[in-house]
């Protein structure tokens, strides 16, 4: 990119508050990981989920493509009880289109979160082939992966937590991991086709067929506090995923963490990236949706986006929800693995590249002289350092008296000038 001064010049002398550091209180229950394999050795001990796994069996085990706590340790631990039965696992990546759509890609997001065939102790099985297992309610051809299709047995590892584009009583959990997660890059298109209007419906309408007429033996969903931590683990039969997620769905809703503030002038979001949501900042969090169907978060008239996470290898998807970014994000940017999930989802909001500034404080700068109707002298500014730790957030000098009276908030720092260096960085 060219250099443009005037651009620079234009913002040079907006003012940045100074800001504080908080710490957000949220409830806490968890589950200490030391504490995870013997949990799920007693829950699917019991007779109506060790008797579905039989010796000889080959066993194809879910795993998706989320920044899951303990993802890879529950994902081990199924496998162990898979293996304790006498029967065969195998690791399936699920997810849809993720990974710019490649059985390479899948399998490397997987590797990323620790789940290696040297760690689980079983082979990751990554295709993007589907075979088709049925037709649902609506007379379409439902797919799944065809390793997974051809298994004798599907365990679904997953997480249930509230999805960021739609609304209904299945959202991210166990319907999805099957209708879309399993449907590789076919079953995510033709899930997506009718938009997330419909997805509410779709959701379900390809997961039971699934339960239906694929080897679905159970599920082990998890589910997080506000603190990115295991603190439920269930397991649930096949036949039971319908009518139990809804009231899991509703368990995760109250667990979300949130930022403790309602409005801002200008969010400051640190990093953005898959390992922090499939959106890149989590909507429910920063406001931020792709689409009308959900809503949530918090009220900001603009957002900047200042870098992305290592994690997520140049995949800026979200970036497109922001005001405006930095050169450095958009150095990093790999469009290949940014254009195929937002072309298999049908909204293409999310990689969009917004207004990019030379440093940190610069993109700070433009949003805060781009606000409307504000007090540029004492702008209202929320930073946080992604869309998945809250726990410590930094508030500008306007909110001292609204953290002062909050007893979920508690103060950690006296109000100072945020640290740019020489080159306009935050440091």
């Amino acid at each position: 990119m060219k250099e443009r001064p005037f651009v620079a010049d234009m913002v040079k002398d907006t003012y940045v508050p100074r800001m504080f550091q908080v710490r957000q209180t949220f409830p806490r229950p968890r589950i200490e990981p030391e504490a995870i394999p013997g949990l799920i050795k007693d829950l699917l001990g019991e007779e109506k989920f060790s008797s579905r796994v039989q010796p000889g069996m080959r066993i194809a085990i879910t795993a998706g493509s989320r920044g899951i706590a303990n993802v890879a340790l529950t994902t081990k631990c199924i496998a162990d009880f898979v293996k304790s039965r006498g029967a065969f696992p195998f690791i399936v990546p699920a997810m849809g289109s993720h990974g710019g759509a490649t059985a390479e890609g899948q399998r490397a997001i997987l590797e990323g979160y620790g789940i290696t065939e040297a760690y689980v102790g079983c082979p990751i099985v990554s295709s993007m082939e589907v075979k088709k297992i049925g037709v649902n309610e609506e007379g379409t051809d439902v797919y799944i992966d065809k390793h997974a299709a051809e298994a004798d047995g599907i365990i679904l590892g997953c997480r249930i937590k509230p999805h960021t584009a739609f609304r209904g009583p299945y959202e991210s959990g166990m319907m999805k991991m099957m209708a879309i997660g399993l449907g590789k890059q076919y079953g995510a298109e033709v899930c997506h086709e009718a938009g997330f209007k419909n997805m509410a419906k779709n959701v379900p309408l390809f997961g039971k067929c699934i339960i239906k007429h694929a080897p679905i033996l159970f599920a082990v969903p998890t589910i997080e506090n506000a603190f990115d931590e295991t603190c439920k683990i269930t397991a649930v039969a096949a036949e039971e995923i319908e009518a139990l997620e809804p009231d899991l769905l509703k368990e995760a809703f109250g667990y979300m963490p949130r930022i403790l503030v309602d409005s801002c002038d200008v969010l400051i979001v640190d990093q953005i990236g898959k390992n922090f949501s499939g959106d890149g900042m989590d909507p429910n969090i920063t406001g931020t949706f792709c689409t009308p169907y959900a809503t949530g978060g918090i009220d900001a008239q603009r957002v900047t986006v200042l870098d992305l996470s290592p994690e997520t290898h140049g995949n800026g998807i979200g970036l497109g929800y922001s005001s405006a970014t930095t050169k450095r994000v958009f150095d990093q940017l790999d469009l290949a693995s940014m254009y195929p999930n937002a072309i298999t989802c049908t909204v293409l909001g999310g990689v969009r590249i917004p207004i990019v500034m030379e440093s940190d404080r610069e993109a700070i700068q433009v949003c805060i002289k781009s606000c409307n109707e504000i007090d540029k002298k004492n702008p209202r500014v929320v930073r946080i350092p992604n869309s998945l730790h809250l726990e410590h957030i930094m508030l500008s000098e306007a909110y001292l008296k609204e953290a002062e009276a909050n007893p979920n908030l508690t103060i950690e720092s006296e109000p100072a000038y945020l640290p740019f260096d020489e080159n306009g960085n935050l440091w």
